[in-house]
């Protein structure tokens, strides 16, 4: 079994604070349409153990779509998670921890529908839409 580290964060009033586990703090960034619409850009997430996250406080889910919910404190809006509904597992958003959480970008999902106005620096796997869609349901063609 690896070695697990906790990370805590909080929100940008503090009014949530956000506990997880994690064994490396990988960051994960996502440009689907959803993720844009609800950060006004690119939602980046922490690589946590499974059900380790524990958030405490005036924390809302708002389920945007038939397999996912999207977490966000109720007093001050800001993004805490994007979660499964299904295993009800919770990816909590990067900005929560301080310098977050001293992980490094891995993953970029949905990178052909980045917008044209940025794009993330450094040497990580960059999966279209077509291949995120595929490895999330497993319809691999």
């Amino acid at each position: 079994m690896s070695e697990t580290d906790t990370i805590s964060g909080t929100c940008l009033c503090g009014a949530v604070t956000v506990r997880a586990e994690v064994e490396k703090p990988n960051l994960r960034a996502c440009h689907c349409d959803m993720c844009q619409k609800h950060t006004s850009g690119m939602f980046v997430s922490i690589a946590t153990v499974p059900g380790s996250v524990v958030a405490k406080g005036p924390a809302k889910s708002f389920q945007s779509s038939e397999w996912a919910e999207r977490g966000f404190c109720e007093t001050c809006g800001s993004t805490l998670w994007y979660g499964t509904i299904e295993d009800g597992i919770r990816h909590p958003s990067a900005g929560l921890f301080k310098n977050a959480a001293d992980g490094e970008m891995k993953i970029e999902f949905f990178a052909d529908q980045c917008p044209h106005g940025y794009a993330l620096a450094g040497d990580h796997r960059k999966m279209t839409a077509k291949e995120t869609i595929a490895m999330f349901t497993g319809n691999e063609e």
